[in-house]
C-alpha cells in the first residue's frame, strides 16, 4: 500500500541564491478552496515580493495538482516546486515560493534548480506526517489492568492519544482503519470479561 505525508502545521524555510532571497512557505491543506486561500494569504503577505510562484497538491490519492510560475519564465518555478513535493510523495500540501530578486539573473535553469531545492530543504526540515484513514476509540479500564492493556494496544498498531486517570482509567485512541478490526476483536473479547468498556 501506497502512503502519502503532509506537514503537520505551516512551514517556512528561507535561502540566499545569488542575493536572491527563496522563502518556501508549506501550508496543510485538504481542499482546492485551503490551498487557494493560503496562496491568497501569502500574496497579501508579501506583496512587495517580485514573486510568489506556487504548487499544490490535493486529494486521498494526489490526485488533485496544479501550479503557477507567477511571472516567472514558463516552467521555471511552478513546476519544479510541484516536483519537490512529488519526491517526498506529499498530497494535502501547498507550497507558495517568494521571492525578492537580488539583482543577479539565475536563468531558467537557476530558477528550476533555486525554486525546487527551496521547497525539498523546506520538507526535509520539518517533520512529516503519515496521512492514513483512521478510527477514534475511548475504552476505559481498570489500573490494575491497564499496563497490561496499553501494551497490548501498542502491539495492535494503536497510537494511545490522552489517557484520563479518574475512577477508571480513560484511554483514548488512534487507530489505522487497518488495523482495527483485529483491535476491535481483542477488546470485544476482553469486555466479554469485563476488563474493558468501549
Amino acid at each position: 500500500m501506497e502512503y502519502f505525508y503532509s506537514v503537520k502545521s505551516d512551514h517556512s524555510f528561507e535561502e540566499k541564491i545569488k542575493r536572491s532571497r527563496f522563502i518556501a512557505h508549506l501550508h496543510y491543506s485538504e481542499t482546492l478552496v485551503e490551498a487557494k486561500d493560503f496562496i491568497h494569504q501569502i500574496n497579501l503577505e508579501y506583496k512587495t515580493a517580485n514573486h510568489n510562484c506556487w504548487a499544490y497538491i490535493v486529494g486521498k490519492n494526489a490526485e488533485n495538482e496544479h501550479y503557477s510560475d507567477a511571472g516567472e519564465p514558463a516552467g521555471s518555478a511552478g513546476k519544479p516546486i510541484l516536483n519537490s513535493l512529488k519526491k517526498f510523495k506529499t498530497t494535502n500540501i501547498t507550497a507558495v515560493v517568494t521571492r525578492y530578486f537580488g539583482g543577479v539573473k539565475l536563468g531558467i535553469r537557476g530558477l528550476i534548480d533555486a525554486y525546487g531545492s527551496v521547497v525539498e530543504k523546506a520538507l526535509a526540515d520539518v517533520e512529516l506526517r503519515k496521512l492514513v484513514e483512521t478510527e477514534l476509540l475511548e475504552i476505559c479500564t481498570s489500573y490494575d489492568f491497564c499496563e497490561k492493556l496499553k501494551y497490548d494496544l501498542r502491539e495492535l498498531g494503536a497510537e494511545i492519544v490522552t489517557i484520563d486517570y479518574l475512577q477508571d482509567v480513560t484511554l483514548h485512541l488512534e487507530v489505522e482503519l487497518k488495523h482495527s478490526e483485529l483491535l476491535r476483536k481483542y477488546l470485544e473479547s476482553l469486555a466479554g470479561e469485563k476488563k474493558v468498556k468501549f
